[in-house]
């Protein structure tokens, strides 16, 4: 099975992702993890990232591997492990301009439905999952919270990796990345018609798991 799982920035899409893989046994695909990696390398190399022919030559030219389980997946960069590297709030704040580039996301979606086939059941989680990479997948989620919720998972996330920052100025950050993701002319983030909508803001991480893994179960079943 394919199963996508798309939504805003701090919804818990990352989180529910990896656990449902887990539990379902499936390989966790995490795209964003991709788009991270590849704005990492074009700052290591000072690349002009308003230049999206410089951009879609590095992504052809580079490899970018995700390995290990879900839930403790590893980020390798041409080779070199750069999980902790792409988690930066610097990658966070630049990788906008790798992500709206078309040229590059031709090269990541190939790569990721060639993930898909080596993997066979996979959870792949992004901003268009189901709508442009994997349009026939078997389930498709679209995950959304309150923004002030989602703002204070995030600020927690963050001052576990010792960043402090305000909740008004992460609220800020959240506001404007929804504002990036759903306007950019090249997929932009939007729930696929047929996605089973999710409202996180209440729900632990145990009961999003559930509610996905519940439905997965039911389309399972059905399929069967």
């Amino acid at each position: 099975m394919i199963i996508t799982i798309d939504g805003t920035v701090g919804s818990g899409k990352s989180t529910a992702a990896a656990h449902l893989a887990r539990r379902l046994g499936a390989a966790h695909l995490d795209t964003g993890a991709m788009y991270r990696a590849l704005t990492l390398k074009a700052l290591r190399d000072g690349l002009d990232l308003d230049d999206p022919g410089a951009l879609t030559e590095m992504a052809a030219s580079t490899t970018v591997c995700l390995e290990g389980e879900p839930g403790s997946q590893h980020v390798r960069l041409d080779g070199v492990d750069v999980t902790e590297a792409v988690r930066e709030n610097r990658i966070s704040t630049h990788s906008h301009y790798v992500a709206r580039t078309p040229g590059v996301r031709v090269v990541l979606v190939e790569r990721q439905r060639a993930f898909a086939d080596r993997a066979g059941d996979v959870v792949a989680e992004g901003r268009d999952q189901g709508t442009v990479v994997f349009p026939d997948a078997d389930v498709k989620f679209f995950l959304d919270a309150d923004p002030a919720v989602r703002a204070r998972r995030r600020q927690r996330e963050l001052e576990e990796r010792g960043r402090i920052r305000s909740w008004r100025n992460v609220l800020a950050e959240i506001f404007e990345r929804d504002r990036r993701d759903t306007s950019r002319p090249v997929s932009p983030l939007v729930a696929a018609a047929d996605a089973v909508h999710v409202d996180t803001s209440t729900l632990t991480i145990e009961q999003m798991v559930d509610a996905l893994a519940a439905e997965v179960g039911r389309r399972r079943g059905e399929k069967a």
